[in-house]
């Protein structure tokens, strides 16, 4: 490990991560070294890290190099392996715009749910393609004291459980994760959606990331959300055969999600880089020991 290792911050919609460039793939980083760079008062701080490394150069992604030349080894707050992040798509393909290693326009992203599609645009906001939703059969209960909401499982590459509720205070300080049931439904835990109605197609949304506590956004969430959204108000592109966009208010800013009658759906919003520096070598070994 060299003596300094390199880092940006950024953020998407105020969803932030500690940024660490590393083609090669040659910077050990192990939960313990996630979560201390993570940590908002020890470290440098942030719901993620972006650990940005060619495809060719990390084991879990050369299957998606002749595709994808950039993988996104994207890790929670806790240091925990996550499959996706919307926002962190966003804020990795801005990185990469800004170390030169691309232009404005389209580029793939490796990422472990897969290849998304990115479009830079000239007025700085970044869209995304983000697959398609799968919805999983079966009931679902989320809880946050004496209250209890029925809730959509949505599967965006990770899974969500989205709530309606009446007001976003109900969502309590979700510093915890909020109980589930039945457990089976999510056996490695679950990003939960309270989400109101703000006005047609607008809603807004309050959330607890696995692995994070609430964040001021998710972009997997804001579209399981509009997914959601969209079977409960009977817009569901594939049966009306048009597309829905849905506006999404996030603490952080706002996402526009839109989603076509093949299933595709498309995610836009900012993304920001706020700061570059290095990281003492010495702090991190010595931050996990």
């Amino acid at each position: 490990m060299s003596t300094r290792i390199a880092f940006l911050k950024g953020h998407g919609t105020e969803n932030d991560f500690v940024i660490v460039p590393d083609p090669e793939n040659v910077i050990d980083l192990p939960p313990a070294a996630v979560a201390a760079l993570c940590d908002r008062r020890a470290g440098i701080g942030g719901d993620g890290l972006l650990h940005v490394v060619r495809s060719a150069a990390h084991p879990e992604a050369q299957d998606m190099a002749a595709e994808a030349e950039w993988f996104m080894d994207y890790r929670n707050g806790d240091g925990s392996v996550a499959e996706m992040c919307g926002n962190g798509v966003r804020v990795f393909a801005r990185y990469l715009q800004h170390a030169g290693h691309i232009t404005e326009g389209d580029l793939a992203v490796a990422t472990r749910g897969g290849v998304k599609t990115v479009h830079l645009a000239k007025d700085g906001d970044v869209t995304v393609g983000m697959g398609t939703a799968r919805l999983p059969e079966g009931d679902v209960t989320v809880s946050v004291g004496e209250r209890s909401w029925p809730a959509r499982n949505v599967n965006m590459g990770n899974p969500h459980a989205v709530a309606f509720v009446d007001d976003l205070a109900h969502a309590g300080n979700l510093y915890s994760p909020p109980p589930f049931s039945p457990a089976a439904a999510y056996p490695d835990g679950v990003n939960v959606e309270f989400v109101v109605d703000r006005g047609p197609r607008h809603v807004a949304l309050r959330v607890h990331e696995r692995g994070s506590g609430e964040t001021r956004s998710c972009g997997t969430g804001a579209c399981a959300v509009a997914v959601a959204t969209a079977r409960r108000d009977g817009t569901d592109p594939a049966v009306t055969g048009t597309p829905v966009t849905y506006t999404v208010d996030v603490p952080g800013g706002t996402l526009v999600i839109t989603e076509r009658p093949d299933g595709e759906i498309e995610m836009t919003g900012p993304a920001v880089i706020v700061a570059e520096g290095e990281i003492e070598s010495e702090w991190l070994e010595n931050a996990v020991r």
